[in-house]
């Protein structure tokens, strides 16, 4: 069974004006968990004990990759500290797509990571699938050249089948590699340009994401919507809904 989480980049501006306020409304709501992008200048001490005040798991943090280059040891004590053992790169620009350093970077991150018993994760996007390395994508070039102990995969199934794959192949290809899926719907503008939207409101088979992914044993499914037509805060209401919806009908999501 899965255990469902928010990646709070979600309800970022609610975030920064209202931190307390805003952790609890999305515990309240029923979500178990939490993925971090900044914590607004709160202390370790301070997010740990919303966290626990509301019962909230720290599932990780999206970790700027010059944060992780210049910051490393900072940025694992901080999550170690809130409860988390998950250090996640959230995005590369196109300036830092230089893969032959990337990779040899990600090793060398993995390594420090694991001696500090953390874990080091990669969030894709889609460019990681339209990018190729000879006959390969980006992605996967990207874990052969890294060692499976040293580098996890936290997969954006919405950005995987935005580039035009299937999600539910790349969940089976990496089973045991997997620890966090991130469940997110998407529909094409009519310039082709991707709009997230809702749970359930867009062209994504999110049942057969979470049903793929509880079959490869990932531990959670964390709920993503990175621009939001109605307030933020609604709409991770109506993406809750219909994931009771789903788990009413024999989903594998726990809520």
């Amino acid at each position: 069974m899965l255990k469902l989480g928010l990646q709070l980049y979600t309800v970022r501006e609610e975030m920064e004006k209202d931190f307390e306020g805003t952790l609890k409304k999305v515990a309240e709501l029923g979500y178990q968990g939490v993925e971090f992008h900044t914590f607004f200048g709160r202390s370790s001490a301070e997010v740990k004990k919303l966290l626990d005040e509301n019962g909230l798991v720290a599932i990780g943090t999206h970790t700027p990759y010059d944060r992780m280059q210049n910051a490393l040891d900072e940025e694992i004590a901080y999550n170690k500290e809130i409860g988390s053992s998950s250090l996640i790169v959230p995005y590369l620009g196109e300036e830092q797509r230089k893969w032959d350093e990337v990779f040899d970077n990600l090793k060398r991150i993995g390594e420090k990571c694991a001696a500090q018993g953390a874990t080091l994760l990669y969030h894709n996007h889609d460019f990681e699938f339209t990018e190729t390395r000879g006959e390969e994508t980006v992605f996967d070039a990207m874990y052969e050249a890294v060692p499976a102990d040293l580098l996890k995969v936290e997969l954006d199934t919405c950005w995987v089948y935005f580039a035009g794959y299937d999600p539910v192949e790349y969940i089976e290809k990496y089973a045991g590699r997997l620890p966090i899926v991130h469940w997110k719907d998407v529909k094409r503008k009519e310039d082709g340009t991707p709009q997230t939207v809702e749970l359930g409101a867009g062209e994504v088979n999110l049942e057969a994401v979470a049903e793929a992914a509880d079959q490869a044993g990932v531990e959670w499914i964390v709920v993503e919507q990175d621009f939001c037509e109605r307030p933020p805060l609604e709409s991770i209401a109506a993406s809750m809904e219909w994931i009771k919806s789903y788990a009413r009908n024999g989903g594998p999501v726990n809520v």
